[in-house]
Parts: structure tokens; sequence; C-alpha cells
């Protein structure tokens, strides 16, 4: 081997201990499979389960995963659905429920996916931070032995000494806020920690993120509750007509809180290609916090929901909610409510039962219950316009009735809907005609039942409902604050630059000082030659450059900083 060669090698080695640890990032190993035995498996699947190559593929993995939560029924969300789907696909429901695919995000495999990406982060993340706080600790190594080997250099001779030429180098940089200090006959300076500090604040975030998801699905509650005007909630189990939780949920993690619903109000345009179309969408509430807390009024919007500490109360639905009187064959009232009925389109056009279970009896004192079908159209079109509402406002309200009379079959012990009715047991009223007694009343109106039965009466006092939604998600705000910093976190990894700079000054044999600069980034970059640049040229006016007869491109330093495969030929 030739000297030459000899320098060549040597110089690439001190390159290389110049530019190490500008990262973080483990090295890469070549390691062979270890030997059979337990710690040696062990040692190497934690290699392998801490490798970024390995927390990006599960991180993928998960992605992948949460794909069919979202595309399929889950019996956490809406357990009905997954009673529908399982009813209409009879061979593919079985294979799903195997999977886990009714339940993705509590399911085996997708729990250990995200456990091993969990631990894959800290793995990851804990020695790196250990090695970045020994890196702010320390000092920026010394310069490198040839400096004109370096990806951006250049170099003047000046009559200046080199005392006061490094003197001013070192200013220079600390001004320009890298760290920088003396190393034997040249300046080392340092600057960009930021991009690491950014990596490990983005991969911190992504664990808070986790932690977050994790307590938000394992203690979260979500609720639903329909109520009228007037109608008061309290947070609490029995309150709700549809509740969901996570599985680590106690009753006692309910936010104490309670509200009133005053008034609701809806706008629609009245005229125009958009007749019809909502405008506002208001309830007006009291709540108070606690059971002693200080009532106050406000105005609940769609997507303005009203914050009590970690619950948010939603307001999702409304619709009509019509009072009805029912009195029996000797003129006692035995049912008087407004009757919240479901809306079925965009105009309002709504429907529902009325349960009269209790009190009733018929002109011979008979006991039965009574079961009331309504259909009701806030803006009744006239004849011909009797299927659908022709606005949603109430404009021209009509209550379309269909009674029967008989058992309602509530005292069976079985669950049923209070918006259907069940007409096993149940018999039709007959009209003059001996049809099915049925009639459309405006406010005001009462429809007679025959034989002295009875009647109803749709009152004048239409009410208006709202449909709440109470959600609990104890981990939201940890959510955001790592969402937020994962962003800002890869940020500063992506566009901020990690570089070196070294400033060599040494007197030649002739007394004529020597001054080198060179730059050495983590990744290529136009940044660090233009850099570099700028600092030659700011340093040159402190040391001027001295004639050189033999080489006059050595008397001004190169603006764009030579490359190292050109400086020496």
């Amino acid at each position: 081997m030739s000297k030459t060669d000899t320098d060549t090698s040597r110089d690439r080695e001190e390159l290389g201990a110049a530019g190490s640890q500008l990262s973080t990032a483990p090295q890469e190993e070549q390691t062979s499979l270890p030997g059979l035995g337990v710690i040696g498996w062990a040692r190497w699947f934690w290699r392998q389960l801490t490798s970024m190559r390995v927390a990006l593929l599960l991180l993928l993995l998960l992605s992948l995963g949460a794909i069919p939560g979202s595309l399929i029924p889950q019996t956490g969300a809406d357990a009905s659905k997954v009673e529908d789907f399982r009813a209409a696909h009879k061979t593919l429901a079985p294979v799903y429920d195997k999977l886990g695919l009714f339940h993705v995000y509590s399911s085996v495999w997708f729990s250990a996916i995200y456990i091993l990406l969990f631990v894959s982060l800290i793995g990851c993340i804990v020695p790196r931070t250990w090695q970045f706080v020994g890196q702010l600790r320390g000092r920026p190594p010394g310069a490198p032995k040839r400096l004109d080997r370096l990806p951006a250099h250049t170099a003047w001779r000046t009559t200046a000494d080199p005392e006061r030429v490094r003197e001013a180098a070192l200013a220079l940089l600390r001004k320009r806020r890298f760290r920088a200090h003396v190393v034997g006959d040249a300046v080392a300076a340092e600057k960009g920690y930021l991009r690491e500090l950014g990596n490990l604040v983005f991969h911190i975030a992504l664990i808070v993120l986790l932690v977050a998801f994790a307590s938000g699905q394992l203690y979260k509650s979500d609720g639903t509750k329909l109520m009228v005007e007037g109608d008061g909630f309290s947070n609490a189990l029995p309150m709700y007509d549809d509740f969901k939780s996570g599985s680590l949920f106690e009753p006692d993690d309910l936010v104490p809180f309670s509200f009133t619903l005053k008034d609701f109000k809806g706008t629609y345009e009245l005229t125009g290609p958009n007749r019809g179309t909502a405008r506002t969408f208001q309830a007006k509430i009291r709540y108070s916090k606690g059971a002693y807390g200080k009532e106050t009024t406000t105005t609940i919007k769609v997507n303005e929901p009203l914050k009590i500490d970690d619950s948010k109360v939603y307001l999702v639905s409304h619709g009509y909610a019509p009072v009805i009187t029912v009195r029996d064959g000797k003129g006692n009232v035995v049912y008087r409510d407004a009757v919240p009925l479901l809306p079925l389109d965009g105009n309002v056009t709504s429907q529902g039962v009325v349960k009269v279970m209790d009190g009733y009896r018929d002109a011979k004192g008979k006991k039965e219950q009574l079961g009331i079908k309504a259909f009701f159209l806030p803006t009744y079109g006239g004849a011909g316009m009797e299927i659908a509402s022709a606005f949603p406002a109430l404009l021209n309200p009509v209550l379309n009735l269909e009674p029967y009379h008989g058992d309602l079959g509530v005292d069976s012990g079985l669950p049923q809907s209070v918006y259907q009715l069940d007409k096993t047991h149940m018999k039709d009223y007959k009209d003059a005609k001996g049809a099915q007694l049925r009639d459309n009343l405006k406010p005001g109106e009462t429809m007679t039942l025959p034989n002295g039965a009875g009647s109803i009466t749709f009152e004048k006092d239409v009410k208006e409902w709202a449909g709440f939604e109470i959600v609990q998600e104890p981990g939201g705000g940890w959510a955001l604050t790592g969402a937020l910093a994962a962003i800002f976190g890869l940020a500063a990894s992506l566009f901020i630059q990690r570089r070196r700079v070294w400033v060599r000054a040494v007197r030649g044999a002739d007394g004529v000082t020597l001054v080198e600069m060179a730059g050495l980034g983590r990744s290529e970059s136009a940044k660090v030659p233009e850099e570099l640049g700028d600092l030659a040229g700011i340093l040159y006016d402190q040391a001027p450059g001295a004639p050189d007869p033999d080489d006059d491109s050595a008397a001004t330093p190169d603006p764009q900083a030579v490359p190292a495969e050109g400086a020496e030929k």
C-alpha cells in the first residue's frame, strides 16, 4: 500500500470522527443470529423491536388495523347495527366474530400491535435521549487534520496573527448562536441541536397520543338524552336514554352537573332555492355544576357544545312534541303530555306512539290500555300532500291519529320501544263506515272515540324537543397536546439543519497566517456552503487576505465554499 493510500484512509477516519454523533439515531450493526439460549434470543428480539424500521412497520399495521373499525359496525358504537349485520350476513358474521372485527379496538390482535408499538417507541426514545443529553453536556469535536476534504471548504492567507483570527472567529460564531470553543489551533462550532430535540419530541408525542387514546377508550363515556322543552337532566346513569362506556369506567367518574332545557329554536330559509334549509339550531338551557352550583344560562348550538370539566354536551337532533290529552269514557283526563315524535325527513315529517298504560276505562268501566299511532306534519300541504310535510317549521301543523285499544304487552316483562306499537293484542276502533278510525287534527281539535270510549285532543301547544349527546373523554386534552407537540417536533426535525463549522489559523514558514474554514452537515444541504461563505466573508473583513504572487486565488475566500473533491489535485 502506498503512502498516499495510507493518508487517504487516515483522512477518512478523521472525517468520520468529526462528523460523528450529528444524530442520536442508533448505529446499525451487522449482528448474526444468537446461538441457542433464552437470553440470546431475548436480546435479539429486543434489538429488532426497538429498531426504527419495526416501529414504522407497527405504526403502519396500527393504521391498517383501524380500517375495519371504520368500515364494519362496532358493538361499542352501535350494537343494533351489529345485530342487523349478523342477520344480513349469516356466513360472514361468524368469521368476523372469530377475527374480532366487531370490536376491533379491544381485540387481542389490535391490542398486541398497540402495546408492541408503545414498547418499541420507549425502547427507541430512552437511549437516544441519554445520548442527546450527553451531546448537550459535551463540546463540539476538534477539527479534522485535513479540512480541505470536507464537503464545504475555503481558505486564504492573511497577515493577521493566528490568535487574533481565532478570537474573531470564536466571537463571530457565538454571535451566530453556534456553540463554539477553541481546540488547539482551530475553533470548533456546532449549531442545530433543536433538530434532534424535535425528533425526540415527535417520538415522545406519539407515546402521549397512544396513552391519551388508551385512557380515552378505557375511561370514556358516551350517552344520549332526548329532552322536551321544560325537561331537566342530571348527569347520572338512570337519566340516559342510551349509554356506552369504556371497560374501566365507573359511575362515580361522571362529572356532576345538571341542566334544564328552557327553549329550543330552529329557523329556516322561507324563500329562494334554499327554501327549507336550516339557518340556526340552538337550545337555551340553565345548568349548574355540582349539587349546589350556581345556575347559569347559556345556549348550545350545533358544533358549539357546553363544556363542563371533561364533559361536553352536544346538540345533535331535534323534533316536535305535540301535547296530547286523552279522556276516558267518563270524561276524566287519564293522560296529558308532550309526546316526542321522531323525524322521518328533512321537513321534519314525524311519527311516534302514544301509550296510555294506566287509568283508562271505557264507557262500561272496563280497564284497558290505549295505543295511538301518531303522524305529524309541521306544515300540512292540503289534499294530496298528506304523506309528507311541505316545510320544517310550524306553519300549518296537522296531527294524524290512529287509535287502538286492548293490551299493550308492557306487563309481559319484555322490553319494547316507546316509538313502536305492538298490535298483537290490540283492536282498532271503527268509524261510522266500519273502516279503521283515523283523523287529521289541527291544534285545539278533538277526536271522539266511538261508543263513548272517550276522546283524544290535540292541544294548541306544540313543544319542541332536542337530542343531546353527553361525551366524557378524560384523555382529550393530552391527545391535543400530543398532536400539537408531534407537529412542531416533526417540523423541527425536517427544517432545522444540524451542522458543524471549523476555523483553523496557523502561521506558515514564511510568517503569513493560513486561515482555513470548513463545514459539515448531517445531510446534504445547500445551507452549509451558503452559511460558510457568509461567515468567511465576515471573517475575511476582519482578517484581510495577504497578496501571494504564487497563488492569487488564496488571497480571497471562495464565497461558494470549494467542494472537498476539488480542493486538492
